[in-house]
């Protein structure tokens, strides 16, 4: 049984910590975080989601990012001809921040150097304390899907986006659009939100990619950093952060599940995940 979720106002747990923070509301030594909320119970609700079995990949193309962001490097696929034998193996480089991708709780840590749970920067190095390999063996990340179309109700309500500009989506307006699919949420959901960013960048030329790889910190649509946003995405419990087959269907909600990349102490990972409807 998961703990008591405290109010809001009531965070920071751990007041060593950075502000918000909900250190040790599931043990000191947790490692898994608000996806303990993708309990057995949640799981095989969600699973009442799949009504005509049809499966959609969620993740990018490991590749699709040529000149990947922040000086990261492009991914690498070498294939290892075994001749004169019929066999083939495969060699994959890649950085996990170059393509769709989990985020580790070693990934950022707080402006005092700490990580998920008071993991310092020592942890990181000489353990794999707050791992990636963790979710895995828990079963995974699997649950209930909720997507939110914020670039259809945005073209729908005459909203210009810009995917490669500063544009923050507030909170206000993620609920607004989750009435207009008249999309409810759950405990444990987890959420995804359509910003059109990926279809925009499929549409660079290389050498516009390569100018957005250029900068420091390339200007991007995303959600709203801010008080207001946590505060919602607290209250709604939701355990982590497809358009065309929900809009053809004009269903929101789907089974969702993804298994990352079992790495001892890993940083990040590919999802791997589909969803199911």
């Amino acid at each position: 049984m998961s703990p008591r979720r405290p109010a809001f106002d009531a965070l920071p747990l751990r007041k060593d910590g950075p502000p918000g923070n909900a250190w040790g509301m599931f043990g000191d030594q947790d490692q898994m975080g608000m996806l303990n909320l993708l309990t057995p119970e949640n799981t095989a609700a969600a699973a009442r989601e799949i009504v005509d079995g049809v499966r959609v990949s969620t993740d990018w193309a490991l590749n699709s990012m040529t000149t990947p962001c922040f000086g990261r490097s492009a991914f690498e696929h070498i294939i290892k001809n075994k001749a004169p034998r019929a066999v083939n193996d495969d060699i994959l480089v890649l950085n996990t921040q170059s393509s769709s991708q989990w985020d580790g709780f070693r990934h950022y840590g707080s402006k005092q150097g700490t990580y998920f749970n008071g993991c310092t920067q020592e942890d990181i190095q000489n353990s794999t304390r707050n791992g990636i390999h963790v979710w895995v063996e828990n079963g995974g990340i699997v649950g209930r899907g909720v997507l939110l179309d914020y670039a259809g109700w945005a073209a729908a309500n005459g909203k210009e986006v810009n995917c490669f500009e500063t544009q923050s989506i507030p909170a206000s307006v993620l609920q607004e659009v989750a009435v207009r699919q008249n999309t409810t949420f759950r405990p444990g959901d987890i959420l995804f939100i359509r910003t059109g960013w990926t279809r925009a960048y499929e549409q660079l030329s290389r050498a516009q990619c390569q100018q957005l790889a250029d900068y420091t910190a390339p200007p991007v649509i995303g959600v709203e950093s801010s008080e207001a946003m946590l505060r919602w995405i607290w209250d709604l419990e939701l355990a982590a952060v497809l358009s065309q087959e929900c809009r053809k269907r004009d269903r929101w909600t789907f089974f969702f599940s993804s298994v990352p990349l079992k790495v001892p102490g890993g940083v990040a990972s590919p999802p791997n995940g589909v969803a199911i409807f």
